[in-house]
């Protein structure tokens, strides 16, 4: 085994090291290697084995400074020390705004609080250990990325030696890098120390969000001490049958089925997927609240409830529904009913980006419940919430917006060992995939600062790329009557929708400009630049839905629900409205799949009463704008695009 160099860190890339990230020639040649050495010299300075250091810091924040912005689980830089007092919240984001999180019409709009007593637990304030160690000042370790560094080193250091272990092995650090993960039980510590010892086994490489070029060289002989867990005296986390892989820390903490009286009962509907329903879609979600805040919410049996929630700093998994039951959580019941609905510790407005551990153990989860539902790992059927769609056109306003525009979905798709790769020919075949290098993509948005709406966010990653009225970048956003009723035109706030594209989403082509491309969005054209040599979108195949010859206005709607005269006797029919959007002739979008028309009917605390209504009416979900919708196959004819 080479030794750990960085010169053999580079040169760990081109052999072709498991894990590796690709970057482009045009990254590679403008990338330094500044971050590299900080974290040798840290790793000198402190005596901390160079591939235990990078490899923790690999799995906290993949080596990136994200500008000083926190993360989801309030830590900063490449060491993600944490430091709660910069990022707070209250409640969750299912009781913020107005959006109902079950969905469902033939019951009362549930408008969820969060009680006031509820304190969030504040987690380790690992920035202050830091600035105890090593004299810097807790905003310089924010801030300043070998000064971050220096900080993670010392702590390693420090853990090291209240463990009594005095040894230059990387094995020997198991406890240490176990203890680093915030963990509040072994099994959770464990999980992030073994992703750690995994990165150094097969060696990773790649440039950062700040053009820092990093390698970690494959360590395959290291065998990590496990033993040394024990030393932390942890609890031990129960996994309580839970449905999950077997190589994720996950503990069952359930919510409640508990009848409430008058009619009312919390905090989801008893069901038996996938016998009753086939469940179809996962949802991403944020939590707009800290993970312990969250558990506490989704216990209360008069909150909303979801399927699992993952934290931040070392992504411990709770699971608090069966997946054959269904959660209040998507804003639509439709789709409710036939998905699985999966928090993640995060704050939309104030934090900028989600650790490596939360990113890794979520797409575990999901690829372990995508194979065993069959879902398709595809932007069709793994929706975040900001992909639902309201359900009657009062609702499209009242709709969430999470995990927002820097959940970095090609990532995660790489992750679920599914990668977002579009159609390699550049040929027009009508039909794009957006693709955006994250890194370099950075929309100016506003909203972040809750004192300031209009304050420019921090510059940072994104997904998102933005359509104008015209092919011009001083061009106005897109109007989306739904969300802006009255002509108002969409804005670059965090929040809004209303003229945004992401990552792995489809379009159809209107119209070319030179650089610019026009696709159809919402009922209208939307422009938005993309440059022959930094592409943002890239060309697709698949179907697009275009409507049958003399229909005039094919109806999008929100839910896919049956017919009148497929519910029968003592369940009222539900109505058919569409959304407040037009799909005229000579318009296309990117056809999903085709679904039956289905009503989960389950208004009472008696699962007995409980009955799903099928209609022989069928639909296409298409991506009508960063929402998807639904329209009835009879109104359109599906195309395939040129090849």
């Amino acid at each position: 085994m080479p030794p750990f160099t960085r010169r053999n860190a580079l040169r760990a890339f081109a052999a072709g090291t498991a894990g590796v990230t690709v970057t482009s020639p045009a990254q590679a040649a403008v990338a330094d290697e500044a971050r590299q050495r900080a974290l040798a010299d840290a790793a000198a300075e402190f005596a901390v084995p160079e591939p235990v250091l990078l490899g923790v810091s690999y799995q906290k924040s993949r080596w990136d400074s994200h500008g000083g912005a926190p993360s989801t689980g309030a830590g900063f830089g490449p060491m993600h020390l944490t430091d709660v007092r910069t990022v707070a919240g209250a409640g969750g984001h299912h009781d913020q705004g107005g959006e109902d999180p079950r969905g469902d019409t033939a019951r009362a709009a549930l408008r969820p609080t969060a009680p006031a007593e509820r304190k969030p637990v504040p987690a380790l304030q690992t920035v202050d250990l830091a600035a105890q160690l090593t004299g810097a000042t807790p905003a310089a370790l924010r801030g300043d990325p070998a000064r971050n560094i220096r900080g993670g080193a010392a702590i390693l250091a420090q853990y090291q030696r209240e463990l009594g272990i005095g040894s230059t092995d990387p094995a020997d650090w198991y406890g240490a890098v176990a203890r680093y993960s915030g963990a509040s039980d072994s099994m959770a510590a464990a999980f992030f120390a073994d992703e750690v010892f995994s990165t150094i086994k097969t060696g990773v490489s790649r440039v950062t969000d700040d053009g820092q070029q990093v390698a970690l060289a494959a360590q395959p002989g290291v065998t990590p001490s496990r033993g040394q867990l024990r030393a932390l005296r942890l609890p031990t986390g129960s996994q309580g049958g839970v449905e999950a892989p077997p190589d994720v820390s996950v503990e069952w903490i359930p919510a409640p089925y508990e009848d409430l009286g008058n009619g009312n009962y919390g905090n989801y509907d008893k069901a038996d997927r996938p016998w009753s329903q086939q469940i179809s879609h996962i949802v991403i979600h944020d939590t707009e609240c800290t993970y312990d805040m969250a558990l506490g919410l989704v216990q209360d049996p008069t909150y909303v409830s979801w399927h699992y929630t993952i934290r931040s700093v070392d992504g411990h998994i709770a699971q608090h529904l069966r997946t054959k039951d269904v959660g209040w959580h998507a804003g639509n019941w439709y789709v409710n009913a036939k998905s699985i609905g999966i928090e993640h510790e995060g704050f939309a407005r104030q934090a900028a980006w989600y650790t490596e551990a939360m990113y890794r153990t979520s797409a575990k989860l999901v690829r372990h419940l995508a194979a065993k539902y069959r879902v398709p790992l595809d932007r069709e059927h793994i929706l975040g919430h900001d992909n639902v769609p309201g359900t009657t056109p009062a609702s499209v306003k009242t709709m969430h917006w999470d995990p927002a525009p820097y959940w970095d979905w090609a990532h995660y798709f790489d992750l679920l060992g599914a990668p977002l790769r579009p159609w390699p020919l550049a040929v027009n075949t009508g039909l794009i995939t957006i693709a955006p290098g994250y890194e370099t993509n950075r929309p100016g948005y506003t909203g972040c600062d809750t004192t300031n709406f209009t304050a420019t966010c921090p510059l940072h990653g994104s997904s998102a790329v933005h359509l104008h009225t015209e092919p011009r970048p001083d061009a106005p956003l897109l109007p989306d009557p739904g969300l802006h009723p009255g002509g108002s035109l969409s804005t670059m706030d965090i929040s809004d929708v209303g003229s945004r594209m992401s990552t792995g989403r489809r379009f159809a082509v209107a119209e070319t400009a030179g650089d610019w491309i026009a696709v159809w969005f919402l009922g209208q054209k939307g422009w938005f630049h993309n440059p022959r040599r930094a592409p943002v979108a890239r060309p697709a195949l698949g179907l697009v839905a275009v409507p049958k010859s003399g229909v005039d206005n094919v109806g999008v709607y929100g839910r896919a629900y049956p017919e009148a005269e497929a519910y029968p006797e003592g369940v009222p029919a539900e109505s058919l409205v569409p959304l407040p959007y037009t799909f005229g002739a000579g318009q296309r979008y990117a056809a999903g799949p085709v679904v039956d028309s289905e009503y989960y009917w389950s208004t009472t605390f008696d699962p007995a009463d409980h009955l799903v209504v099928r209609g022989k009416t069928k639909y296409v979900q298409i991506q009508f704008g960063h929402r998807v919708a639904y329209v009835k196959l009879d109104d359109v004819r599906l195309r395939s695009t040129r090849g």
